[in-house]
């Protein structure tokens, strides 16, 4: 069987020798609590990727707080853990997929199909009862074709068009606060792009922390969405992480085929020419 979405615990405890796995679990605040944690205890097997290194390039000032690497660096990274083009990937984090959904689409913008997010993520394996350890395994080189993208990736220039274009759709994922600029703890500037609307990554969860059913999701994105088709929609968040949390549970909701804005807000306000906007959407 093959997972593109989601997978839950029960489901990896059963394919788990078959798969890739890797923990991506990260604190804005705190960047080594995530390494910190995957020492402590991880899935057993699962591999670490740090959020600021080798989910992220170098940063210019002018490209947000994550840019976005190249595809052939993604993919590098991606054979370096050991996936191959016949094997699952498997990513998780302690945050309800909010980190994780990072790698699950960058895979897919590589290429890769057979990827998906551990529903509820470490807690949820623990809480069914699954083990946990601190070894670290080897990495061992896969390989990867070379494959045409199954995301679509913007810049700030088609991001300012789709917000302006009544037809389209931007979607910022990030806490209310933060969009109304009510409240800005991590970038200097607050507010959101002119024309953009509000979708919290937080309100694709249920309370345990695993995704809300497919068609509550469905029925929650169509209502935003006004009748636009997902192609029409660009995703941003702060830095291009939180946001892919939207595509995933689009794409989960069978609304797949919408646009992340890689620099998303970190990178709109590194231009002062930018417009900003305050205020609810």
């Amino acid at each position: 069987m093959r997972w593109t979405t989601l997978i839950s615990a029960e489901e990896l405890a059963t394919a788990i020798d078959g798969c890739i796995v890797v923990d991506c679990r990260h604190d804005l605040a705190d960047p080594a609590a995530g390494r910190r944690g995957y020492l402590e205890a991880h899935v057993p097997g699962a591999h670490f990727v740090a959020m600021d290194d080798e989910l992220s390039a170098p940063c210019s000032g002018r490209d947000g707080r994550h840019p976005m690497p190249a595809r052939a660096g993604v993919r590098s990274l991606l054979e370096s853990l050991g996936l191959a083009d016949d094997r699952q990937l498997v990513v998780y984090d302690t945050a309800g997929g909010g980190m994780a959904g990072r790698l699950w689409w960058m895979a897919r913008w590589a290429g890769h199909e057979a990827v998906a997010v551990l529903d509820g993520g470490l807690a949820a394996w623990r809480r069914a009862g699954f083990p946990v350890t601190a070894q670290i395994p080897v990495r061992r080189a896969g390989r990867l074709s070379e494959r045409a993208p199954l995301e679509v990736l913007v810049d700030a220039s088609t991001t300012a068009s789709a917000a302006s274009d009544a037809t389209r759709r931007v979607i910022d994922a990030r806490a209310a606060e933060r969009f109304s600029g009510e409240a800005e703890t991590i970038d200097p500037v607050a507010g959101h792009i002119p024309g953009s609307v509000n979708r919290p990554w937080g309100g694709n969860l249920r309370e345990d922390g695993r995704f809300k059913p497919a068609p509550v999701l469905r029925a929650e994105f169509q209502a935003l969405l006004g009748g636009r088709a997902p192609a029409a929609v660009v995703h941003s968040c702060g830095s291009g992480v939180s946001a892919c949390h939207n595509l995933l549970a689009m794409a989960h909701a069978g609304l797949p085929g919408a646009a992340l804005y890689g620099g998303s807000w970190s990178e709109w306000i590194a231009d002062p020419a930018r417009p900003v906007a305050t205020g609810p959407a």
